[in-house]
């Protein structure tokens, strides 16, 4: 089952790291294989989220998600909707010294076919999830 688990600090208020993260349009500056994303102005739980990531080849895949959980500033979590792989994710924001720690998980259920052929690939692409946590942090302490 490939999953994913990374916990980062970033040097800025636990209210500004979680409102960033929130935002789905500051996907496509932390997350380089976001090829489209769209979201409604106010995110709840229950708010489906679109987005398109890159795939073998460069081709877009479908990897639309619901939000499951948006607790300001707590923790934001969600299931993908959308697509081959139906992973779930959840971030965790807590107050450290004067910055915020934050905790990135992912997980995904694969069955069958989907588990021989494709654990690898997902796992390869969480792991790119956890090491584009530093993109964030680079972008938020920057600003």
């Amino acid at each position: 089952m490939p999953s994913a688990q990374r916990t980062i600090v970033i040097n800025r208020p636990i209210r500004d790291v979680f409102a960033f993260f929130a935002a789905p349009a500051n996907d496509k500056r932390w997350r380089p294989h976001v090829k489209e994303i769209e979201a409604p102005d106010k995110i709840d739980p229950g708010t489906r989220i679109h987005q398109v990531v890159s795939g073998p080849g460069g081709r877009g895949i479908p990897a639309d998600l619901e939000v499951t959980a948006f607790e300001v500033p707590d923790r934001y979590a969600f299931r993908v909707v959308a697509g081959p792989v139906r992973p779930l994710g959840e971030l965790r924001f807590s107050r450290e010294g004067n910055g915020t720690s934050v905790s990135f998980s992912l997980d995904a259920h694969l069955q069958g076919v989907k588990k021989l052929f494709m654990s690898r690939p997902v796992q390869s692409s969480m792991d790119a999830e956890m090491r584009a946590l530093d993109t964030a942090k680079t972008i938020l302490e920057a600003s």
